[in-house]
């Protein structure tokens, strides 16, 4: 039997009815653009967030651009970021006219090291800075993070494709960012039927600046106090993540359970998974452990005779990444840590769903393997 890495189709009984006659009625009624829909996503969006303001935008891309403009990032402003990350969080600072400066990776909890970060802000002295919330947790250091950045003047931009749902503490991650952003990315724990994106905060100006950079800078329908982009999200994602999310306690508990059940088998395959830091309750939005970079080749090599995805979340640093040459103006860290760990990383197949025989097919592969040693 074969296992994909993610499968996004597996929907609860009659929810592919309702998303028809969904579609079927506002397009019926050409509601395409902002109304109900979008109004209904925001409120609950910054319900789950427990923020006081969520803003839809077309992508989670755009979103990490738009907490940049709207914290005031301009060309030729310096900008702290993850060495591991997805490219658009580096890209996303190039976009804006900004120089970017990565920093290295904590070995244990594979988020942003906050020791080179400091090193790295009291050097550098950056306008802003942007943590990136992998896996489905966060840095162990989260706290000390967004005071440290208060302390000395540095907007931190909190990247949370990654982490709609998680909580830290008992609490949303999002709730005590100054500013945030997620991807609705179809793949994400919380999917859209095609691109999203959305910015969390609690200040009621950036929220105002930011709505209005996704739109144009309108100020009014035909006044435009700011130079901004068309970022809107349309109403069929509006509607398509409305109706998600009545499901997603359910998808995050469902990952959960298959999360549970690696980390209680992977280490008796010898492979030890990583989990989140304290305080964190994850989303199960991925699996991650890390081997032997000279052994990664063979297992996968196993999964693919037996058919069962995997992935390399992420397989190179932004440091080394051809793109950022041109861009980059300085990696702080010695360690390489980002490198060794991109090497490293792997990923088994977790989603919503996830049947108990797909995870019994996993660890046979990995028992295939390791009776080839």
């Amino acid at each position: 039997m074969s296992v994909p890495f993610i499968d996004i189709k597996r929907f609860e009984p009659g929810f592919l009815n309702s998303w028809n006659e969904k579609v079927k009625t506002m397009s019926e009624n050409a509601q395409f653009i902002g109304g109900a829909e979008a109004e209904k996503l925001e409120a609950t969006l910054a319900s789950w967030a427990e923020t006081k303001y969520a803003i839809g935008c077309a992508n989670g891309t755009d979103a990490i651009q738009l907490a940049l403009r709207a914290v005031g990032v301009n060309r030729g402003d310096k900008v702290l970021l993850p060495d591991s990350t997805f490219w658009a969080t580096f890209e996303a600072v190039v976009n804006v006219g900004a120089d970017p400066y990565t920093v290295d990776t904590n070995p244990v909890d594979l988020q942003m090291d906050f020791e080179t970060f400091k090193e790295a802000a009291l050097k550098v002295k950056p306008k802003a800075a942007i943590v990136v919330h992998l896996y489905g947790w966060g840095t162990k250091d989260i706290g000390a993070l967004r005071k440290f950045c208060k302390d000395e003047s540095i907007s931190l931009i909190e990247d949370g494709a990654q982490c709609f749902g998680v909580k830290w503490k008992g609490h949303s991650l999002y709730k005590d960012a100054l500013i945030s952003t997620t991807s609705f990315y179809p793949a994400k724990v919380l999917g859209a039927a095609g691109d999203g994106g959305a910015v969390f905060t609690n200040e009621e100006e950036l929220s105002i600046l930011t709505r209005r950079l996704a739109n144009h800078g309108r100020t009014s329908h035909y006044e435009h106090g700011i130079v901004g982009w068309n970022s809107r999200m349309d109403s069929l994602q509006a509607a398509f993540l409305n109706l998600s999310l009545e499901h997603l306690k359910d998808r995050i508990d469902s990952r959960i359970k298959s999360q549970a059940v690696y980390y209680k088998e992977l280490p008796s395959l010898g492979i030890q998974p990583i989990k989140p830091p304290a305080d964190y309750t994850e989303n199960g939005y991925c699996n991650v452990t890390l081997v032997n970079p000279e052994d990664r080749p063979k297992i996968e090599a196993v999964l693919k005779t037996k058919g069962i995805g995997f992935g390399n979340i992420y397989p190179g640093a932004m440091s080394d990444q051809p793109g950022a040459k041109p861009h980059l103006i300085e990696r702080f860290g010695s360690d390489f840590n980002a490198r060794r760990i991109s090497k490293s990383v792997l990923n088994f197949p977790l989603f919503a769903y996830m049947k108990d025989s797909e995870l019994e097919e996993v660890f046979a592969a990995i028992k295939e393997y390791n009776q080839t040693k």
